[in-house]
């Protein structure tokens, strides 16, 4: 499998369950730990050898391009993927971006909080085929899951189910046909599923989704 450079980080959403926190400031530039979010993943990225991002925005997005430039002041190159008011959905930013990634690529969600080392996803094996994604224990706000990893490391609908970390390497070929317009990731992920098309592993690590001021406050505390 072709070793993925390019990545992309998914920043386009409102935060709605952050409110009032992202009335004013988009959920990716909120701080963790005297830092804002996008910009730790932006460097724990680069760190795995990705030097080409791209960032979607939509809600509050000039904030977001004003405070990563053209990334050269994170030693990274930075594009930007504009969508328009209320955003594309997962799917829909990947397949608008597309143009500006590669055969394969990583997409992280940009509220996520994790220790996950992303070179993991730069050597994958040749099994893994339209999608890799990485999967955790299923947090308090989750605990019925999403997918479940068999011993053979393919993901499948059917099993003891843990939760999409919104991290994965993706192929161009699981969004080819699909238009320009407003679509969910999982819907496509469960269509390469049943043809065992995707693999996965466990990350057992520091991940968080924070989706709320209350998860945001709980990473501060432990800090």
């Amino acid at each position: 499998m072709t070793a993925p450079m390019t990545a992309m980080i998914l920043a386009a959403g409102r935060g709605e369950r952050m409110r009032p926190l992202t009335d004013e400031t988009p959920k990716p530039l909120l701080e963790v730990r005297g830092k804002p979010l996008i910009q730790w993943q932006v460097e724990k990225l680069r760190e795995a050898g990705f030097n080409e991002i791209v960032v979607n925005v939509s809600w509050l997005g000039e904030q977001i391009i004003e405070f990563l430039g053209d990334g050269s002041r994170f030693d990274v190159a930075i594009d930007i993927s504009e969508e328009p008011p209320g955003a594309l959905e997962t799917a829909g930013g990947i397949i608008r971006a597309l143009p500006m990634l590669g055969e394969r690529f990583v997409v992280v969600n940009g509220d996520v909080w994790t220790d996950f080392d992303f070179t993991r996803l730069r050597g994958l094996p040749d099994t893994a085929d339209l999608a890799h994604i990485v999967l955790v224990d299923n947090p308090e706000h989750n605990r019925g899951g999403d997918f479940a990893l068999l011993q053979s490391g393919i993901v499948s609908e059917h099993g003891t189910k843990r939760t999409f970390a919104g991290i994965g390497a993706y192929h161009r070929d699981l969004f080819a046909g699909y238009p320009d317009g407003e679509r969910a990731l999982a819907p496509l992920l469960r269509e390469a599923m049943a043809d065992g098309r995707v693999t996965g592993e466990i990350h057992r690590g520091v991940w968080s989704d924070v989706g709320t001021p209350e998860r945001l406050q709980d990473i501060q505390d432990k800090a």
